[in-house]
């Protein structure tokens, strides 16, 4: 993902960036992890139109878990809801496999996101700067 730099060298926000389901579509699950962890790495907060299927967030956790270094990378904190034409199928639909990929999924790093509320239609959350 392209770096956002300020004209005027300011470095007083958090850069989110919001990754459509057309851009995630052609990358194989490996490159949807690097593309993913590089960006929070570097600090972003990452929003993915489509989230990723069960294996790939189990690879994108497990992948989180072997880079963890305390003094240099704490993590990453994951919230996903379902999109309004997946919670149509209710908690039993998602219970049995149902349309799991039709959510949108918020990635961020462990040390800068906190999550205050989550339910069916809301995620709230608390962005600081490192």
């Amino acid at each position: 993902m392209p770096e956002m730099t300020d004209p005027n060298g300011r470095d007083d926000g958090v850069q989110i960036d919001l990754v459509s389901a057309a851009r995630m579509e052609g990358l194989a699950s490996m490159e949807k992890v690097r593309l993913i962890l590089d960006g929070v790495r570097d600090g972003k907060i990452v929003i993915l139109e489509q989230g990723l299927s069960p294996d790939e967030e189990s690879k994108l956790i497990e992948v989180t878990m072997s880079e963890i270094n305390p003094d240099d990378f704490s993590g990453i904190e994951i919230e996903t809801y379902p999109s309004t034409s997946a919670g149509k199928g209710g908690l039993l639909g998602r219970l049995m496999g149902g349309d799991d990929d039709s959510k949108l999924t918020v990635i961020g790093p462990a040390n800068q996101i906190e999550t205050l509320h989550k339910d069916e239609d809301l995620i709230s959350a608390i962005v600081s700067r490192r």
